[in-house]
């Protein structure tokens, strides 16, 4: 579905900061159709000057009555023919209100069409449908004279209109609506310019009961409720809208959004929405314990494998077998290659990490425990790596560490002169493909790989075909290029997403 601002490009003459206001205004309308039970559309008029007609650029339906419309308009052309009421707006620029049969039933509806003023000049209209009954032709959807909700509910509303005409509403520095913010059904306060409640929804009233406050609430201040007064006065002092969120111990959490009221310049009051989040807050808190306990057990690994290779050291400064020592200095560096991604693991929680932050420090490692001055290799790390879960992340990182070593050992020989071992990462949406690449002698045309028998590669031919699933080749280098190529291939579909 194209964006609000697509549809104001392609069938209105709106600048770009006429499209910015109406993008304001459906991001922060959904009070406006709570308030009035009513179904609301945007429509601007298109550049045809003849028909002339107005494209919807929003939609939204009330979570406090049923719907007018079934179908979703946005995007639709309606022509001023079929909605004399939305011309003579935007002929006049002023609000008008009748009825008109709506819909497949054609059903009666009340139709009240609101002028959007942006910079003082009529860039939309809001227009609210909602149902009448024919016993009660200004009842909304009942056989009973209205509830003090609902005439506290649309007396907001109205006001909100006028703000809208004014220019006023939305606000310009309002921040961005999330889905925790309070809505009308979760509790509605409304203030005086005083910032005293006039009136009190049910919700409301079970919201301030959660945080401690079982007073009278009518013609109180919100400071006496537990709020803070200073960001009520803020909003009031400011005219912008602000967020608090009272906690009382750990248990109960009252997120307010306060909306101030303004007419003709002059505050006259605010409408304070109140959601009882102490669930959602409980629920965070077990996310960040469980973050926590996560990072600590990587930690906790992580140290647990580096004292292995200490003690692993330990032994190796005993023996007297090259071999022996030989083999402990390998399995020191596949262990380490681990410890490398509980580390990062321990240090942005989660279970998954990014593969080349993996390898940088493999390489390093490699670096300074196979270059010397016999061996004098340059290592090369290029390209980005895919996201890995930790437990690919961390077989692929012995991957590496073997292949990094076999190629200093096999591809370098004493006297063999200076040499580059460059690693390459290639990711695509479907895979990661790990290249190895030494300048060294290179294997021999005899060089099978499945008749290999030599430790790193049957550790690394386990691990990519076993752990991973993936495919690995060794191959001699092609010309212009010299040495040797190992090329490690992982799935990424379907595994590590």
């Amino acid at each position: 579905m194209a964006s609000l601002s697509d549809l104001a490009r392609q069938h209105t003459s709106l600048g770009a900061a006429g499209r910015a206001h109406l993008r304001r205004l459906t991001g922060s309308w959904a009070p406006l159709a709570d308030l009035s039970f009513s179904d609301l559309l945007l429509l601007a008029p298109t550049m045809e000057s003849s028909p002339r007609s107005a494209v919807v650029l929003g939609q939204i339906r009330p979570t406090t009555a049923q719907t007018v419309f079934v179908d979703d308009l946005v995007g639709r052309v309606i022509d001023f023919s079929d909605e004399p009421l939305v011309a003579k707006v935007f002929d006049t620029g002023d609000a008008v209100e009748g009825e008109q049969a709506v819909g497949v039933e054609s059903r009666p509806t009340r139709v009240t069409v609101i002028p959007v003023t942006h910079e003082g000049r009529l860039v939309a209209v809001v227009v609210r449908y909602y149902r009448l009954r024919p016993d009660h032709p200004h009842r909304l959807n009942s056989n009973h004279p209205p509830s003090e909700l609902e005439r506290a509910y649309l007396s907001v509303f109205n006001r909100l209109a006028t703000m809208i005409a004014d220019g006023t509403y939305p606000f310009p520095f309002e921040g961005a609506i999330t889905e925790e913010s309070p809505r009308v059904g979760d509790g509605a306060l409304i203030l005086d310019a005083y910032s005293r409640v006039v009136y009190s929804s049910p919700n409301a009233v079970s919201a301030l009961h959660r945080i401690g406050y079982h007073g009278r609430i009518t013609g109180q201040r919100m400071e006496e409720m537990g709020f803070d007064g200073d960001v009520v006065a803020s909003a009031f002092r400011l005219k912008v809208p602000v967020i608090e969120e009272v906690q009382r111990g750990e248990l109960a959490t009252v997120l307010a959004r306060i909306l101030p009221l303004i007419e003709h310049g002059e505050l006259t009051g605010a409408l304070v929405l109140v959601r009882d989040v102490s669930d959602l807050r409980r629920r965070d808190r077990m996310l960040v314990s469980m973050d926590t306990t996560i990072r600590e057990i990587h930690h906790r690994v992580k140290n647990n494998l580096q004292t292995v290779s200490s003690l692993l050291r330990i032994q190796g400064r005993r023996l007297a077998s090259p071999e022996a020592k030989s083999a402990i200095e390998e399995s020191v560096r596949r262990i380490g290659a681990i410890a490398v991604v509980h580390e990062m693991l321990a240090n942005s929680g989660g279970d998954e990490v990014v593969f080349r932050d993996v390898v940088q420090p493999i390489v390093a490692m490699a670096e300074s425990a196979l270059v010397s001055s016999e061996v004098p290799v340059r290592f090369r790390l290029v390209g980005e790596g895919a996201t890995l879960t930790a437990s690919r992340a961390s077989s692929l990182a012995v991957v590496v560490t073997e292949l990094l070593q076999n190629a200093v050992e096999h591809g370098y020989p004493p006297g063999s002169g200076r040499g580059v071992v460059t690693v390459e990462l290639v990711t695509s949406p479907d895979e990661l493909l790990v290249r190895v690449h030494d300048d060294g002698v290179g294997v021999g045309p005899d060089f099978d790989l499945d008749s290999s028998l030599g430790l790193g590669l049957t550790i690394i031919k386990s691990l990519v075909t076993g752990e991973l699933q993936g495919e690995l080749r060794i191959t001699p280098a092609t010309a212009p290029q010299r040495g040797t190529l190992a090329q490690v291939t992982v799935t990424l579909a379907d595994t590590d997403g």
